[in-house]
């Protein structure tokens, strides 16, 4: 947590009793060139005292700059004021620069001020600020000087310091100006560029207080500069103007316009530049050229041909000029310019917090009342700058920077490097500058604000000065129009004013400003949004109106001249300020709503109104309006025709039609709403449509000819004037075929009852004028016009024939009553009128039709028939009876006449109604052959005519003859081909009309409906008549709906022989009858005795199934009949297997069953299930149960009977728990034992058995010792993964990391388990030996007893809460897996790779643990040593070092060994002594005992052998011992040698061990020879427990059997070595074990790695460690271990060996001590398998059965 400390109180604490003070001191040097490098820029020194000058109200500055003459460069020889010129701005160099002005001398505080830095002018009206202005002149010069009025003050350095000297000056020399002379800092200053310094002198007249400014260089006056400013004068502010700036800190009280004049004297020297001389000189090596010329000369290269040819205009300009210059270098020229400048009084109102933190920045308040000014040039003061020559010379502009022609600046006294955006300049005094003072400061939270306000207020100056230009250019406009008494503005008018409009709007132009483009952004802002109530103003073609009655101009506009627009010159000329109008839409097109307004208020004349037509349809084609609105403008439209002198008024809302020449001549009259074709004949005619004008058509002409009023005899009257009549009828005629029918037939009821039709005999009515084609008559009124179309008078009903009652009265009539002539027949009228078949009318023609003229044939009564009566006279027709027509001779069909009656209506055959009626008729009056020959003749003419089947096969009447019924007929819907259908009662077709059936209508079977009706209706009487019923049906499967199906499927229609028995025992049998859906087909399988089966046949079968029959009944089926009648089919069965294979299924469907929700809840309900119970054969089953033979076992005392019965599921209990089973057989119904079963009785309510039973654990104390629980934790840990990977992941309630992360165990001292049911009385109490159980402190828990716990009742445990419902072989599987050694699960195939490599990563843990420990010990030796030393250092040097036993005298320090050895050249003794050494002698004595029995152990170790990287244990010669002289050696010292030896312990990490037998002579006091024998030994593998190598020797032959028969002995062998490895804290790896029986060695040490023999612990320990005798083998390894760690000291077998040997048997026999009085080192009893389990540290131990 972080602690707070107060720090307020803690810096008074400090002030307080703080006792040094001292003044921070400042490096004045350091300080000014600091500030300086910010400070710079061009002109800044300039800039500074020019300031100073204008604060002082100073109205002349001089400049005199005073220079060096060359030391190498000579004078010219001709001394020519120009040559001297160029000499000097060539060749000299500056000495110093005086700046005068003659403004007030300085008072006290301007003399102290400028002796202090950053304390700035505390007048918040003055632009200093930050008080390091001064301070420029230190960039040039080293020590200023200064004198005003009567003083004068001198600066000078001393080191860093800065110190300044004043004095008073005498009468003679004091003045009233103030003088800065600057001496340069060295000499090597050139001159300045004239030019720009002209110019940038000119600038900094603009605003402030200066009048004159003079340039001189050395005697030469350069330039000379003036200002005068005319009396200024208060510019009105629009009232709608919101004079506060956004924030409301300013707000413009009022502005002043001044109009200002400055002029300009100057030298030509001054616009003169020294290219060439430059170039010169650079030749010569004496100057270097500027870089600039050589880039642009360089990037010149690679721009565009058009860009350098730009370039090299312009260059060649330049030096048309500089030659020009050069001539009259030293000629005088003058200019003036004029400029506006509008100065603004602006008050501030900030709140007192803003006023100190702005002071606190700019260490003065801020201004109660400003200024700021703004500067534009006038386009009346440009051209009277121009009138006076500033342009005569544009190689000398000094007014380059004056006038804001391209861009303005903001002023803070002087220019900045800041641009407005602009053309125009803003003086804005009170802006906080940058410290630099070239930009304006828009950083600091409060300066920002401060100058945001200021820039706005600028440019709500900006739009006072736009209003008060546009109010002057209106009083000009008022002038003009007075001076020509106009009260109009003329275009001329506003021609006049355009300039000064185009200078105004690009003055106000905004443009992004630099190098900050939010200045820009503030000032556009504050001019565009300070009016918000009154738009801006604006020259249009109008004169200056608001924006808001102003428009764009557009092409094709000036019918309409009364819509202010903007001037063309304006959009040309100032499109930058007249783009920002429309962006912003402040000026927008013209409307249609304005051209809409200018058209009502005024008439257009013929050349207006072709221009408008021309406006309108070019929108319209291009889109931009639509129909509609161009109907709008069309409807206040009014125009006059003034081209013909007629003055017609057209008003176009009025017009809807056009006149096409084409079509209507141009000199007939038209309608009043048609257009004059002069206005239209430019434009295409959809355009003229998409006004809403139509083409005039001829209906609409021809209306207006006939229904306009004229006075009779009119000229232009169709109707009284022929000629006039024979003008308009071609027309008509020539546009008459591309006429509508409805136009046609409107003219023709227009001009039918009309005399228009110009005939010899007059005017006449179409229907009363002939075809001049008809002569039959000379009386005929026949048609005089010959350009008129024949189709257009027939249209009309000019005749071509006679009318027919003229034909009959003047021809037949005549006949008649001439006796000598005789009448036309009927075959002489029909030829007649053949002829002249075209131009009879329609009307004649239904005349004919309606009027019996023909006779028939074979009658004698002489009576005329109409033609739509009678048929052709052809053969096939004349045995049918009918009406024929009499012709004489052969009749043609296709002739004129037969065509001519065929259009009369004479018929060609009968229709097929006609046909049917005819065989009816014959029928019902006996004659069957009439019948026969009219059914033969629709037959056979079928196709030829075209009759319709479905026609003859709707038809009511009954027609057909029958089969078997020969005087019977039928309507084709009521009979059929099918000779099957007359099973259901239906007529069948006489069968030598099958063929035909098709042409009647005739179907082969009646309607599906109908014949499913008649079956569901009409059952079966028999099995035969339901196999020839159901076969027909068969044939008809593909017509079977699913309506009909569901409806077959539900009734009862199936026939089925029930057997019943009498008492007399006599079978009788009976028909029931069922639906499909309830049986089923073929002679039945295992259900036939509980369901119905039937067989028709396989046709009919097919029928049943589709119906929903099936071979075998569903499982939804079998459960619905089990559930209902679950004792019927059980007694039907008699079978508890059949019975049980039924549930079997049910179970198998039950993901189907369970869908079903009533079934399933029935189910539930029913005690349907089949369950057993278990009795003692001694007992007696209840009723209602099924019993079995008992079975009968050897191993059992008594047998069971199980009793099995039906019950509700609720009442039935799954065996889940087979222990349990076994306790309450006899008091549950119990499940059948298959899992299919069980999950399907667990479904249907079922409970297990786990759940009904209760148990009650008695759990003794747990035991102190609970390393047993800790080894079995391991072993289920390490052995749960792999039962884990046969298991399915659905059974897994709980996973291995579960079982590794939560469960816990714990033997306690007792375990009972006491058992009963829920539902019962009877109880069970049990010994057991694990128990499950949830602990209070480390949670789920299994609880067992130590010892030989049985590893079944633990996996039964551990299953119980890992698994959802364990079975017992899983149990078995798990007990198998922690009982068998990893080795054989491997050869079992089980992988235990993991395991292993777990285990030596364990291994390899403990190593490093063991290394740490080491150190660990190490460190705390060396402290003791340094200890001890330190203690005894005094005392040493004297005192003689006292001997004890067994410590070697004089010991030397080693000179290469790994530790420190006690002896060097000292003869010790070789046998051991004391305690440790009587210790060592067993193992001596024992390895001697081997030796000599050769039964036992064949060749016996000998002593041991070291060689320098191979030591053993080996038998050794003896030597006589000589006495050693003894010495004291450091304990300390002697630890970490041991240390450092277990240390070196390492793995061997070859997979061979081979060497060479090697004897070395040890030189001691005594020689000897130390033997150390070869080894040839490889390794088999490792051991499964805790991966210890084994090697074994390359010479055994059978490596395999071997291992086989001695695992179990390694595996015991390995935990003896890792017992001494731990008591020794050497690293399991470190440990290997190998067998060689032709080895005499015991151990090795291998370049640290340490190898025991099994063969010698085969031989002397196996036998005893499986008997519980361990304490022997530990004492005998743990002295093989120390021996061979001490070779990690000493190689050989010395006096120090031994001595290091006896060390570590020393160091840790407490341990061994400690570790074989532990009970946890009792030996585990035999596992039957070879091997012996030692409860010692290390992998945990299998348990035996």
């Amino acid at each position: 947590m972080v602690t707070k400390v107060d720090y307020s109180a803690l810096r008074a604490q400090t002030l307080g009793a703080g006792v040094d003070e001292e003044a921070v001191t400042v490096n004045t040097r350091a300080l000014i060139d600091k500030v300086l490098a910010r400070y710079s820029g061009e002109w800044t020194v300039l800039r500074e005292l020019l300031q100073n000058a204008a604060d002082a109200s100073a109205s002349k500055v001089t400049i005199h700059f005073e220079t060096i003459p060359s030391l190498t460069v000579p004078l010219p020889q001709n001394a020519t004021p120009a040559a001297l010129a160029k000499h000097t701005i060539l060749n000299h160099t500056l000495k110093r620069l005086v700046v005068t002005n003659d403004g007030q001398p300085f008072g006290s505080n301007d003399w102290a001020r400028l002796k202090r830095i950053a304390e700035g002018n505390p007048d918040e009206t003055k632009i200093g600020a930050f008080g390091v202005g001064f301070y420029s002149v230190f960039s040039d010069c080293e020590e200023p000087f200064v004198s005003s009025g009567k003083e004068a003050m001198a600066f000078y350095w001393k080191g860093n310091s800065l110190f300044t000297r004043k004095i008073q000056l005498p009468e003679s020399q004091s003045t009233r100006d103030t003088t800065f002379v600057l001496d340069y800092r060295n000499a090597t200053t050139t001159i300045p560029s004239l030019l720009p310094l002209s110019q940038f002198l000119a600038s900094s007249l603009t605003f402030v207080g200066l009048s004159s400014i003079e340039l001189w260089l050395d005697d030469w006056k350069l330039v000379v500069f003036n200002k005068l400013t005319s009396p200024g004068f208060d510019v009105s502010i629009p009232r709608s103007l919101e004079r506060k700036t956004a924030e409301g800190l300013v707000k413009v009280q009022s502005v002043n316009l001044e109009t200002a004049q400055l002029d300009a004297t100057w030298l030509n020297v001054v616009g003169w530049k020294p290219v060439s001389a430059v170039a010169a000189t650079s030749a010569s090596g004496s100057r270097e050229a500027p870089s600039t010329q050589s880039l642009r000369m360089f990037f010149s290269r690679f721009a565009p041909s058009h860009n350098n040819a730009a370039a090299e205009r312009a260059a060649r300009e330049e030096r048309e000029a500089q030659e020009t210059i050069s001539e009259n270098l030293m000629t005088t020229n003058k200019a003036t310019v004029f400029f506006h400048v509008r100065t603004a009084s602006l008050t501030t109102i900030v709140s007192n917090g803003f006023a100190v933190e702005l002071e606190r920045a700019t260490k003065k308040p801020p201004p109660k009342s400003t200024r700021l000014a703004v500067l534009t040039a006038s386009h009346a003061g440009n051209e009277a700058s121009q009138s006076q020559g500033i342009l005569s010379s544009q190689a000398i502009d000094v007014f380059a920077s004056v006038l804001p022609s391209k861009a303005g600046r903001i002023f803070i006294g002087f220019p900045t490097h800041q641009t407005t955006g602009l053309a125009a300049h803003v003086s804005a005094p009170s802006v906080i500058p940058t410290v630099e003072r070239e930009s304006i400061d828009l950083n600091a939270r409060y300066v920002r604000t401060w100058n945001q306000e200021m820039l706005r207020a600028a440019g709500i100056v900006c739009r006072i000065a736009w209003s008060g230009e546009l109010e002057m250019m209106k009083t000009r406009l008022s002038q003009i129009m007075q001076e020509d008494k106009r009260t109009r503005v003329s275009q001329a008018d506003v021609e006049k004013v355009t300039p000064n409009a185009i200078h105004l709007l690009n003055s106000f132009t905004y443009n992004e400003s630099t190098p900050s483009s939010q200045v820009g952004t503030l000032l556009e802002q504050a001019f565009w949004t300070c009016d918000k109530s009154t738009p801006i103003e604006i020259l249009s073609s109008r004169g200056v109106l608001s924006s808001q009655n102003v428009r764009l101009a557009a092409d094709g506009l000036s019918f309409v001249e009364g819509i202010p627009v903007v001037p063309a010159a304006l959009l040309g000329q100032a499109s930058g300020f007249v783009k920002t109008l429309v962006e912003n839409g402040i000026i927008v097109d013209v409307t249609t709503a304005d051209i809409k307004k200018e058209l009502e208020n005024q008439a257009l004349n013929a050349k207006q109104l072709l221009e408008f037509l021309h406006w309108l349809i070019n929108k319209l084609r291009n889109e931009d309006i639509d129909s509609a609105v161009a109907r709008s403008l069309l409807d206040v439209t009014v125009a006059n025709d003034d081209e013909d002198g007629s003055n017609k008024v057209i008003y176009l809302g009025q017009v809807n039609y056009y006149i096409n020449p084409s079509k209507i001549s141009l000199n007939l009259p038209v309608p009043p709403s048609t257009i004059p074709f002069k206005f239209i004949q430019p434009f295409d005619r959809k355009y003229l449509q998409m006004l809403g004008w139509e083409d005039l058509q001829i209906v609409p002409w021809v209306r207006y000819l006939l229904d306009r009023k004229m006075p009779k005899g009119e000229e232009q009257d169709m109707e009284s004037n022929p000629a006039f009549a024979s003008q308009v009828l071609p027309v008509i005629s020539k546009q008459w075929n591309g006429l509508s029918q409805g136009s046609k037939a409107t003219i023709v009821d227009m001009l039918s009852p009309r005399t228009v039709i110009p005939t010899k005999f007059g005017l006449q009515k179409p229907g009363d004028a002939y075809f001049q084609s008809v002569k039959l008559f000379e009386d005929l009124p026949v048609v005089t016009i010959n350009s008129v179309k024949d189709s257009f008078l027939t249209a009309l009903g000019v005749r071509k024939t006679i009318e027919l009652n003229l034909v009959f009265d003047r021809l037949l009539n005549v006949r008649q009553n001439d006796k000598s002539t005789p009448a036309w027949s009927h075959v002489e009228l029909i030829k007649y009128l053949a002829a002249v078949r075209d131009d009879i009318p329609k009307d004649d023609i239904k005349k004919l039709q309606n009027t019996p003229i023909c006779g028939a044939e074979n009658d004698s009564t002489g009576q005329r028939y109409k033609v739509t009566d009678l048929f052709e006279p052809k053969d096939e027709l004349r045995p049918l009876g009918i009406k024929l027509l009499q012709w004489p001779g052969i009749y043609r069909s296709g002739s004129a006449e037969g065509k001519f009656l065929r259009s009369l209506g004479l018929r060609n055959y009968p229709p097929a109604p006609e046909m049917i009626l005819i065989i009816s008729h014959a029928t019902m009056s006996g004659d069957m052959q009439l019948r026969d020959r009219a059914i033969r003749y629709l037959a056979d003419f079928h196709y030829q005519h075209s009759y319709s089947s479905s026609e003859i096969g709707n038809s009511h009447i009954p027609f057909l003859p029958l089969e078997g019924k020969p005087k019977e007929s039928s309507t084709p819907s009521k009979c059929f081909t099918n000779a099957e259908a007359a099973l259901l009662g239906y007529n069948i077709l006489r069968r030598d009309l099958h063929p035909h059936a098709a042409k009647f209508g005739v179907q082969a079977n009646p309607p599906i409906n109908d014949c499913v009706n008649w079956l569901v209706k009409n059952r079966p009487e028999s099995q035969r008549s339901a196999r020839q019923l159901f076969g027909y049906f068969a044939s008809r499967l593909n017509e079977l709906s699913e309506p009909l199906v569901v409806l077959l499927s539900k009734s009862h229609i199936i026939p089925v022989t029930t057997r019943s028995y009498s008492t007399s025992e006599k079978p009788s049998s009976s028909l029931k009858y069922l639906s499909p859906a309830l049986c089923f087909l073929g002679s039945g399988g295992r259900y036939a005795d509980v369901f119905d089966y039937v067989d028709y046949g396989e046709a009919a079968n097919a029928f049943l199934i589709r119906c929903g029959s099936k071979p075998e009944p569903s499982t939804y089926e079998l459960a619905g009949l089990v559930a209902h009648e679950p004792a019927r089919v059980f007694t039907t069965f008699n079978s508890t297997e059949r019975y049980l294979g039924l549930l079997t299924t049910l179970a198998q469907a039950w993901p189907s069953l369970k869908k079903q929700k009533d079934l399933v809840r029935y189910m539930k309900e029913s005690p349907f299930l089949l369950a057993s119970t278990e009795y003692q054969s001694s007992s007696k089953p209840p009723r209602n149960s099924v019993a079995e033979e008992p079975d009968f076992d050897d191993d059992d005392e008594q047998s069971t009977i199980k009793s099995w019965q039906l019950s509700h599921a609720d009442k039935i209990t799954v065996v889940d728990d087979p222990i349990n089973y076994n306790l309450f057989k006899s008091n549950v119904l119990a499940a059948p034992q298959e899992e299919e079963l069980e999950n399907f009785y667990l479904a249907l309510g079922a409970v297990n058995l786990s759940s009904i039973v209760v148990e009650k654990e008695k759990i003794g104390s747990a035991n102190r010792d609970q390393a047993p629980a800790t080894r079995l934790k391991k072993l289920v840990n390490e052995r749960i993964k792999l039962f884990y990977h046969d298991i399915a992941k659905d059974q897994v309630k709980r996973d291995a990391a579960w079982v590794e992360k939560n469960l816990q165990f714990v033997a306690v001292s007792s375990l009972q388990l006491q058992k009963s049911l829920k539902t019962q009385a009877t109880r069970h109490t049990l010994e057991t030996s694990a128990i499950f159980g949830v602990h209070p402190q480390s949670g789920p828990t299994i609880f067992f007893k130590p010892g030989i716990p049985d590893l079944f009742n633990v996996s039964q445990s551990l299953l119980s809460v890992t698994l959802h419902r364990p079975k017992p072989q899983q149990a078995i599987v798990l007990t198998t897996l922690l009982e068998t050694d990893l080795s054989k699960l491997r050869t079992r195939g089980y992988d235990v790779s993991r395991i292993l490599r777990r285990r030596q990563a364990e291994a390899r843990i403990e190593q490093e643990e063991s290394r740490k420990r080491l150190e660990e010990e190490r460190s705390r030796i060396e402290e003791a040593e340094a200890a001890r030393r330190s203690q005894s250092q005094l005392t040493m040097e004297d005192s003689k070092q006292a001997t004890m036993p067994g410590v070697f005298p004089d010991t030397p320090e080693p000179d290469n060994r790994v530790g420190r050895l006690p002896f060097e050249q000292d003869e010790v003794q070789r046998q051991p002594r004391g305690f440790f050494g009587n210790l060592i002698k067993p193992f001596n004595d024992r390895v001697q005992q081997a030796r000599g029995n050769p039964l036992e152990l064949p060749e016996a170790p000998p002593p041991a052998e070291v060689s320098a990287s191979q030591t053993s244990l080996v038998k050794r010669p003896t030597t006589s011992t000589p006495t050693l002289p003894s010495s004291v050696s450091s304990p300390d010292n002697l630890q970490k040698n041991l240390l450092n030896a277990i240390k070196a312990s390492r793995p061997h990490n070859s997979s061979s061990v081979v060497s060479a037998p090697v004897i070395n002579d040890v030189l001691e006091t005594q020689t000897f020879c130390d033997a150390k024998p070869g080894q040839n030994i490889s390794v088999i593998g490792d051991t499964a427990a805790s991966g210890t190598k084994i090697f074994l020797s390359n010479t055994l032959v059978n490596k395999q059997k071997f291992m086989v028969a001695n695992s179990g002995g390694f595996d015991t062998f390995e935990k003896v070595v890792l017992k001494v490895a731990q008591i020794m804290n050497v690293g399991r790896g470190s440990m290997h074990m190998f067998y060689d029986e032709d080895s005499a060695t015991i151990a090795f040490n291998s370049s640290g790695a340490l190898f025991m023999n099994y063969r010698y612990f085969e031989g002397l320990h196996l036998l005893d460690v499986r008997q519980g005798k361990i304490a022997d083998a530990i004492v005998y390894w743990f002295v093989v271990a120390c021996h061979e760690l001490a070779h990690n000291i000493v190689a050989d077998h010395s006096a120090a060996h031994s001595y290091y040997t006896e060390s570590f048997v020393a160091q840790f026999f407490k341990r061994v001590a400690a570790t074989i009085a532990s009970p946890q080192a009792t030996p585990q009893a035999s596992s039957g398998r070879g091997t012996t389990s030692l409860d010692i540290r290390g992998p945990p131990p299998r348990y035996s059965e």
